[in-house]
């Protein structure tokens, strides 16, 4: 080995840029270490608030439906009362136009609330039938009505704005009796 020295500070630069690299790599690891457990430990947060979310949004979504038609039935309620009225009227009535009459304006307040909702009646006498619309129940020969048109309706049939949610049930012309 060459003792001189600038081999000596060689030696020495050496030494100490290694022990640099090593302090430095052991920096790194720690820096990566640490850095590993601050993501490791948001990973486990950002889990949890997910969570946390999925949970809330579950009891939402419940609550929701539970109480989904709360607003419908509030506006109903007048109806109700009306009719219950109507009842107890009957009940002490003498005449039955009385009763007619005060059956007959619930049934119209009854009406005005379901078309507010968007319900709207199935149109069916004289309409061709339509199986997307009319359920039929009966079939009957008639002199005056073409075959495959709607005689008369049994069962209304509503939709709610584009929806049919009940087929109108009618009876159906079979056309003239050979």
């Amino acid at each position: 080995m060459n003792n001189s020295p600038e081999s000596e500070s060689f030696d020495t630069e050496s030494e100490e840029s290694a022990a640099k690299a090593s302090s430095n790599t052991e920096i790194a690891e720690v820096d990566f270490e640490s850095e590993a457990a601050k993501l490791k430990d948001l990973a486990l947060r950002a889990r949890a608030d997910l969570d946390n979310f999925r949970k809330r949004s579950l009891r939402e979504k419940e609550e929701a439906i539970r109480y989904a038609n709360n607003g419908l039935l509030e506006k109903l309620l007048p109806v109700m009362d009306n009719f219950e009225l109507g009842l107890d009227a009957a009940k002490t009535a003498p005449d039955a136009a009385s009763v007619l009459l005060g059956m007959s304006m619930v049934q119209k307040q009854l009406q005005e609330f379901i078309r507010s909702q968007g319900l709207e009646e199935v149109k069916t006498e004289g309409e061709i039938f339509d199986p997307k619309k009319h359920d039929a129940v009966a079939q009957e020969f008639s002199a005056d009505i073409p075959e495959g048109q709607v005689i008369r309706q049994v069962r209304k049939g509503y939709n709610l704005k584009d929806r049919l949610i009940r087929a109108s049930s009618v009876i159906v012309s079979k056309g003239p009796q050979k």
